[in-house]
């Protein structure tokens, strides 16, 4: 069980129109959070003549990111080698990973690059294996259920999402497996 946990946050819903504004991710080693192996960036979201696009007031509300938050950091060309070395040959994680991969295929296409984990495994699915009677499966609720907290200011942010994550995914892997 070594894979990278990985989380966006973005200024909206489509990979094609909305950008990246913070990309968080961890290891999971041997069903072991690995706090220490951890990547994490704010990414100042630019349109493709470089002009700075701003956060819309609707995703501000949901992160907590600000265009104010973002003017210094680097731009998701100058981030994404990074991110794709630390990710290496590993499989991923995300909760929702069609919304986090969707983000990732259109912005490494946008740059010449390619996103091709080994594979790729989502924690809102195998929430939906654990607990099959739950109409519901986003990540808070997710967390409610397995007893995982959220540290302050941690929700919807993207390091404070990959750790419940990760978590979450190591808890649910041990119920599936005790269940199957």
């Amino acid at each position: 069980m070594n894979v990278v946990v990985f989380d966006l946050e973005t200024t909206g819903f489509s990979p094609e129109r909305d950008a990246i504004v913070e990309i968080g991710a961890m290891r999971v080693r041997d069903g072991r959070v690995v706090e220490d192996e951890r990547f994490e960036t704010l990414v100042r979201p630019v349109n493709s003549l470089g002009d700075p696009l701003r956060i819309p007031w609707r995703a501000q509300q949901v992160h907590g990111i600000s265009d104010a938050m973002v003017r210094g950091a680097p731009e998701l060309r100058d981030v994404l080698p990074a991110f794709l070395d630390f990710v290496g040959d590993s499989a991923v994680v995300a909760h929702n990973i069609g919304f986090d991969g969707g983000f990732l295929r259109a912005a490494t296409g946008r740059h010449g690059l390619r996103w091709a984990p080994r594979a790729e495994h989502c924690t809102m699915q195998l929430s939906r294996r654990a607990f099959p009677g739950e109409r519901s499966h986003r990540l808070d609720l997710l967390a409610e259920r397995l007893g995982l907290e959220f540290a302050p200011g941690g929700r919807h942010r993207s390091l404070g999402d990959v750790r419940v994550t990760a978590e979450a995914y190591v808890r649910l892997l041990e119920r599936l497996r005790v269940g199957a």
